[in-house]
């Protein structure tokens, strides 16, 4: 009788502890990688959100800066004053060149 135990005992164990074991492990696993995927797909769009936001802000703050920060009346001053720099420079170069009496042999 104890060799029709020992086999019984084997397929006992197998059904009543390997079996839901190995189930639960398969079943925890899944789980996970199902969790896994979810939280991936949230930082996904929280990212992309995030990234919206961010673009956002940065267009408004360079408009605000193109608003405040550079008037017009102060472009039209640089204009003017580069535009005057550049006719002084014109004609200095239209100018006749002086010779120098010492130089000349």
């Amino acid at each position: 009788m104890t060799e029709l135990t020992q086999p019984v005992d084997v397929i006992w164990w197998i059904t009543a502890v390997e079996i839901p074991a190995v189930a639960s492990l398969f079943w925890l696993h899944w789980r996970m990688r199902s969790e896994l995927l979810t939280r991936l797909e949230d930082q996904r769009s929280r990212h992309d959100r995030d990234a919206g936001d961010l673009r956002d802000g940065l267009a408004e703050f360079k408009l605000d800066v193109a608003r405040n920060y550079v008037s017009i009346p102060y472009l039209k001053d640089i204009e003017k004053r580069l535009t005057g720099h550049l006719l002084r420079i014109e004609a200095k170069l239209d100018a006749p060149l002086k010779k120098d009496p010492a130089h000349e042999h």
